[in-house]
């Protein structure tokens, strides 16, 4: 990690807003009809309104003028409330991309494709398959990167949208494309698909970071106010320790979504590989552990519709897959360990990455 004390702070007024704009609009009905429809166009427009989605960009390149640390603080809010909105795939992922390489920022969403079996040609031309592409339906653009290259691609250059969602309910579609005419642009040292992979796995550390927090809290109001047997069930050892768990997971994925934050805000992304994968390994691991406590307590409550649990299990379980699950990250920082040799793990466990 960078040796420089001035550490990056969240700006207040940024966070201030954001979750204000989000307790006002995210509401249960709000959330359930965007589930109903593939998305929430209002809450979105609003969002977008406020500049929320370019914050981590320069404002040269048509951003804010933000940190990353701003984009993700903005991030866990839009876990925290179940935003249904495609925050990070505009901002930090796509956003991202396109600045990099120099081409123009849409008006509109902008997504890209995690799991893309897509192809830039020499003439700039895009042809494959993008599975599993968040808002893909709703989307203006689609950001690639390729064969050395960033693309802007429009999606109604898709030969076909195959519409699908998560388990939150949320769009990820398959989106072919045979020729698309898209913006090209060479990709700058740095910008790539493994890049990639790392931003998206930091985005959704955030966003699970929230999630957890909220869904604790919930779940703690909701048992000191359901009685049994004369008090209140948080009053009861057993789940008392549901509530402990919860509260641990919460604590813990909040404070590794914001120490691989920091460190990826001072020095970059890619000097905070290792804070990134150990990041998203306990972030999927808090959000098993939590959606089991919580539900627990809550008994029968926690798998209605009425009741808002769901919207945060539900999201939890959906991004704790995407961007590398359990499984791909436990390799990651497995083998990443091994290959230190026994005299490099220690190094490893107290530099992170700046022992890589």
């Amino acid at each position: 990690m960078s040796m420089n004390n001035e550490l990056p702070t969240v700006d207040a007024l940024i966070t201030d807003t954001a979750d204000r704009l989000f307790g006002e609009l995210c509401t249960h009905d709000a959330i359930q009809a965007a589930e109903d429809s593939g998305g929430a166009g209002d809450i979105w427009a609003a969002f977008a309104e406020t500049g929320f989605p370019w914050v981590s960009l320069d404002a040269d390149a048509g951003g804010s003028g933000g940190t990353l640390q701003d984009a993700l603080e903005v991030l866990r809010l839009v876990g925290y409330h179940a935003a249904p909105i495609p925050a990070a795939e505009t901002g930090i992922l796509g956003g991202w991309l396109l600045s990099s390489a120099g081409l123009e920022l849409p008006e509109g969403v902008v997504t890209v494709a995690p799991d893309a079996a897509l192809t830039i040609d020499d003439n700039g031309a895009v042809n494959g398959t993008a599975t599993m592409v968040p808002w893909g339906r709703s989307a203006e653009r689609l950001a690639i990167v390729s064969n050395g290259h960033v693309a802007s691609v429009r999606i109604s250059e898709a030969t076909s949208i195959v519409e699908q969602t998560s388990l939150a309910g949320e769009p990820r579609d398959t989106l072919r494309f045979d020729g698309a005419a898209g913006e090209v642009a060479p990709a700058p040292p740095g910008v790539d698909a493994e890049a990639l992979r790392f931003r998206g796995a930091l985005s959704r550390v955030a966003m699970i970071g929230g999630a957890i927090e909220k869904m604790s809290q919930l779940t703690v109001s909701y048992t000191n106010e359901r009685m049994q047997f004369g008090r209140p069930v948080a009053r009861f050892q057993a789940v008392q320790q549901h509530l402990v768990w919860a509260a641990q997971d919460a604590a813990l994925a909040r404070m590794v979504a914001e120490t691989a934050g920091r460190i990826a805000s001072v020095d970059g992304v890619a000097a905070a590989r290792f804070e990134i994968a150990a990041a998203k390994l306990n972030a999927n691991q808090a959000a098993t552990r939590a959606t089991k406590a919580c539900h627990q307590a809550h008994g029968a409550m926690g798998m209605t519709q009425e009741y808002p649990l769901h919207h945060y299990s539900r999201r939890l379980w959906s991004w704790r897959t995407e961007y590398g699950g359990t499984r791909e990250w436990s390799n990651w920082v497995g083998t990443t360990a091994i290959a230190q040799g026994a005299d490099g793990l220690y190094p490893l466990i107290t530099g992170g990455s700046t022992s890589l």
